[in-house]
């Protein structure tokens, strides 16, 4: 029984989600030796932080709380379950939006068409995840690779040397072998994932290239910044620029005398139809938008040092480099070349969605794997995995309220508790289908021994803070932006709050347009904005520290301001991703249409108060434990 309990808390520990949890940013990286190999080990021997509070678990009040969770939450799941089945409001319309499915008595829902493309196509995906490392390791066992990229760890003579090269040398040769593989790998992928877009994809990036490496030094953030979001209009107003429409624009006479298309228009139209599995090449390109400008900026800041090396000028030890030095000194420049760019701006595993790894990173960790990727942690992470995958299916098959939503249902057929709940699992079901690839592609490039960082920190109900929200969501995106906008308009302003909201406004107006170039995510970008404004108030007009000998009356202060906070956010990201703002709207106007509606928000606002104490109580355990989220 003790090590089955040893194993779930080693499967949902921090460590196995991402060692940069429990990792100051500025800590040097361990060597293999020092890496424990139980996640949990580290945990049980952590200090607390100096501001952790003493357990409430097994107090009064939080009995009272277990009671609430013990008969409310079932009720949730059997609010959305009662709508769900024949014969419930609405049937006949969203029926027709579900899809066979794999649980006896059950259909699924599959009308989710972003999710659904990620579903559907899993057992390819999966396919794909075992042959890359498989290649890899036929790769590097045909050109004998290990016998002089491994340093072995003593040596005879003490030189530590592996076939005459050095640690350094060693490690050079790793990053080149490992590049080339890259770029091998990732054309074929590539060419196989968009056929013959593959060609606009490369001159896109080469272009990107030629910004960074042929201009002034001065002029490459401006242009860089220009060209990248022009290139996010351009392929959302021009589709891809398919070839037939390239070819009319070129030609303009489209038809010979008998009214038969012109030959360079049929022939573009044929090329056209060599579109690969994802034709549409455009959709995912934000993402590779990220990534060039990072290769630009990190290629601007690094020529900033005159060809010095920051690593060597810092005297620091580039095998064992913190996070903070991985992203800022990770590559010299002499390594923003035109090759390690297409490796690291096409490497497959991270390629179509992420999560975001700066150019900086991606050459450290292909020179030094990091010691903190190891079997056990992987193994884990692909357990937790498959049991999102399997959470997601189950709650796919027996709640069906995306179908609901898109069916353009009359929700005055629903009670006020079934269109919250119904509200409340479309977020849910958004929060799960963008974990789920997020995760399946972290858990490649883990196998491949390149760590990227966890993007979905924590579960959608366990957000109380605007702030802290996004710092948790998308947390490469996150981490993204942080070092190349954030920071270089000023960060939070510097005591000066308007121009930090100033910023914040900039940075969610590009994260919208980035997202898709459309009125209802700039709808929801400003929502973001203006929400925040609340809780930056509330923390100017009661400061922590002056409530310091009142610190459950504080307590209670923050629960009921974080209940405005959930509900702000729950507006906003149902505006944004799944309801637009009319359906919102309608939604809204239903809810609170009666006196039986407006009783129902009362009661699910004190059961947010409730659910935001478990919140505040389970991250001061985790400063018990020594680690501080700050999310």
């Amino acid at each position: 029984m003790r090590s089955v309990s040893n194993f779930f808390k080693a499967l949902y520990s921090l460590d196995t989600l991402d060692t940069r949890f429990t990792t100051s940013a500025t800590a040097p990286a361990k060597t293999k030796e020092h890496v424990s190999q139980d996640p949990v080990t580290t945990r049980r021997s952590a200090s607390p932080l100096p501001d952790a509070r003493p357990s409430k678990w097994n107090t009064p009040e939080f009995y009272v709380y277990y009671v609430a969770f013990i008969t409310i939450v079932p009720l949730m799941f059997k609010a959305v379950y009662d709508v769900s089945n024949p014969g419930s409001p609405g049937w006949d319309r969203y029926s027709k939006l579900l899809s066979p499915g794999w649980i006896p008595g059950r259909k699924v829902d599959n009308s989710d068409a972003q999710y659904a493309s990620f579903r559907d196509n899993i057992p390819a995906m999966t396919l794909v995840l075992i042959l890359h490392p498989l290649l890899r390791r036929f790769y590097g066992a045909f050109w004998r690779i290990d016998s002089y990229t491994q340093v072995p760890q003593s040596s005879s003579d003490g030189r530590g040397l592996s076939h005459g090269l050095s640690p350094t040398a060693a490690a050079n040769a790793r990053l080149e072998h490992r590049v080339s593989f890259d770029l091998m790998f990732a054309f074929v992928f590539v060419v196989a994932l968009h056929g013959i877009s593959a060609i606009k994809v490369f001159l896109i990036l080469y272009t990107n290239y030629k910004i960074a490496t042929q201009l002034p030094r001065s002029y490459v953030p401006a242009a860089t910044w220009i060209f990248n979001i022009g290139i996010l209009f351009a392929n959302e107003l021009c589709h891809g620029y398919p070839l037939a429409s390239v070819a009319n624009f070129l030609l303009p006479s489209t038809t010979t005398a008998k009214d038969n298309p012109a030959p360079g228009s049929s022939w573009a139209a044929w090329l056209d139809s060599y579109g690969g599995i994802l034709p549409r090449w455009e959709i995912l390109f934000n993402l590779t938008v990220l990534r060039l400008i990072s290769f630009n900026l990190d290629h601007y800041w690094a020529r900033a040092q005159s060809g010095s090396n920051s690593v060597e000028k810092k005297q620091l030890d580039p095998s064992s480099l913190s996070e903070r030095d991985r992203v800022t000194h990770g590559a010299s420049a002499q390594d923003f070349t035109l090759r390690n760019y297409f490796a690291y701006t096409l490497y497959s595993p991270l390629y179509l969605t992420g999560p975001i790894i700066t150019f900086n990173d991606y050459i450290s960790q292909s020179r030094y794997p990091l010691p903190t990727i190891t079997p056990i942690r992987t193994f884990l992470y692909g357990i937790r995995f498959l049991l999102v995958l399997l959470t997601m299916e189950f709650v796919l098959h027996f709640l069906y309220a995306v179908a609901i939503s898109k069916s353009s249902p009359d929700w005055s057929a629903y009670s006020p508790f079934q269109l919250s709940m119904i509200a409340y699992f479309n977020l849910h079901i958004i929060w799960l289908k963008l974990l789920i690839p997020w995760r399946f592609f972290r858990l490649w490039s883990l196998i491949d021994r390149i760590d990227p960082p966890e993007n979905m920190v924590r579960c959608m109900s366990d957000n109380y803070s605007a702030l802290a929200f996004w710092r948790g969501w998308h947390r490469s995106l996150n981490r993204w932006i942080v070092r190349y906008i954030y920071i270089p308009l000023g960060g939070g302003g510097g005591g000066n709050k308007l121009r930090g909201i100033l910023n914040f406004a900039i940075v969610f107006t590009f994260v919208a347009l980035w997202h898709d170039i459309n009125l209802r995510l700039l709808w929801w970008s400003w929502l973001i904005v203006f929400f925040v404004l609340p809780e930056t108030v509330a923390t100017i007009a009661f400061p922590k520290r002056k409530w310091r000998d009142f610190p459950e009356t504080y307590r209670v202060l923050c629960g009921i301001g974080a209940v405005g906070n959930v509900l702000m956010m729950m507006v906003a990201n149902l505006v944004g991703f799944a309801l637009g703002i009319d359906g919102i709207k309608s939604l809204v106007k239903s809810l609170v249409a009666d006196w039986t509606g407006r009783g129902f928000v009362a009661v699910a606002c004190a059961t947010l108060f409730v659910g935001v104490q478990v919140m505040f109580e389970h991250r001061e355990q985790e400063k018990r434990r020594g680690v501080s989220m700050k999310c």
